[in-house]
């Protein structure tokens, strides 16, 4: 009979020894084998005994799968935060009558809304997916809510974007009687900006730390904060390099306390997370992103208190805190995706919780949940 070419896994067969008629089946001690008398047949093992790793899950592969998601998602959770930044900024400038950064300020929540939603259609393949999000409202889903968090906002600064595009086009688009109405309606869209704005630029912490990738699970009740400064740098820098610093006060402002509420927040949330949940943070292209986030961050809040009046250096720190808050974004994300590759990010916390459980005397049974 001709061998196949898996015989060549094989181990070798041990030499026969001569015994009289079996009785019945015998296994030979540490062997491998089972032997049924001088005329039965021998079972070999095909796949060697598994070497079992501490913290390692079968055969190496990940505990849990990490979402197909892509770079399209991080693009969104950036774009999010700056559309959320921006629409709480021209509330301000709305209230306090600044109407250049009021104009500049809507039209930015409404084109990075506008992006953002279509590279989330992009991930999503297809646009109705998204409208099928729509359908209930479900309070307990951060994805449900965000989604309708997103259609409101997108909606108020539509109009609100409508009425400064009317204004500075001297009123000429073709409105007639609408024209009444929409700027009749601008005041009450603006004020919906203002309260979306940070839910928006938040909601996507919390679809996050929802998931069971271990970093993004372990920093979710810190994630929010870092989300939310992270947005209002994005704001307050894309704000200082379209506006003249005559009407930036409340921008570099929201800048000044964006960069300390960032600064805080990353640090308290790595010392509350695990310490090898928080590994991913710090490690490869993520560790790097997060490291150049700070930076900049720096950079730019020094900038913006000590030169803010010139329109050059306004600028430039501007571009400094945006890029910070992508850096940041896109940095959290990445680093959740490595987390669920290796096993030892889901295992080695997991077991520490479940030691944890035990020494409080909750022996009676072994979840090992986050908590």
């Amino acid at each position: 009979m001709t061998a196949s070419e898996f015989d060549s896994y094989r181990p070798p067969e041990p030499p026969r020894r001569r015994r009289g008629s079996g009785k019945g089946r015998r296994r030979a001690a540490g062997s491998g084998w089972l032997r049924r008398g001088a005329e039965g047949a021998r079972e070999m093992p095909v796949v060697p005994d598994a070497e079992v790793e501490p913290y390692s899950s079968y055969y190496g592969r990940p505990v849990v799968k990490a979402p197909p998601w892509k770079k399209e998602i991080a693009t969104y959770l950036f774009l999010g935060g700056v559309a959320g930044g921006s629409g709480l900024l021209a509330f301000g400038a709305q209230l306090t009558d600044r109407p250049v950064l009021r104009r500049n300020a809507r039209l930015s929540a409404l084109t990075t809304v506008g992006v953002g939603s279509l590279a989330l259609v992009a991930d999503l393949g297809r646009p109705e997916r998204f409208l099928n999000m729509l359908r209930t409202i479900k309070p307990t889903s951060p994805m449900s809510l965000g989604s309708w968090v997103l259609a409101g906002f997108g909606t108020s600064s539509g109009i609100a974007a409508a009425g400064e595009v009317d204004r500075l086009l001297g009123e000429r688009l073709p409105l007639r009687p609408l024209r009444a109405v929409l700027h009749g309606a601008e005041p009450a869209a603006g004020a919906m900006m203002g309260v979306l704005g940070a839910p928006l630029a938040g909601y996507t912490a919390v679809l996050l730390s929802d998931t069971a990738m271990p970093t993004w699970n372990a920093a979710g009740e810190d994630l929010p904060f870092l989300f939310v400064s992270s947005a209002a740098l994005a704001a307050s820098g894309l704000a200082m390099i379209t506006t003249p610093v005559e009407e930036t006060g409340p921008a570099q402002a929201l800048a000044v306390l964006g960069v300390a509420g960032d600064l805080v927040a990353e640090p308290v949330m790595v010392s509350r997370m695990d310490p090898v949940a928080a590994e991913p943070l710090h490690r490869g292209t993520p560790g790097q992103l997060l490291s150049w986030s700070k930076r900049l961050a720096i950079a730019g809040g020094v900038g913006t208190l000590l030169g803010g009046r010139n329109r050059w250096v306004a600028a430039a720190s501007g571009a400094a805190l945006l890029t910070s808050s992508a850096l940041t974004r896109f940095g959290v994300f990445q680093a959740g995706i490595n987390s669920a590759k290796d096993p030892r990010y889901t295992i080695e916390p997991q077991r520490r919780r479940l030691e944890a459980r035990r020494a409080a005397g909750q022996t009676g049974d072994s979840i090992t949940t986050a908590v």
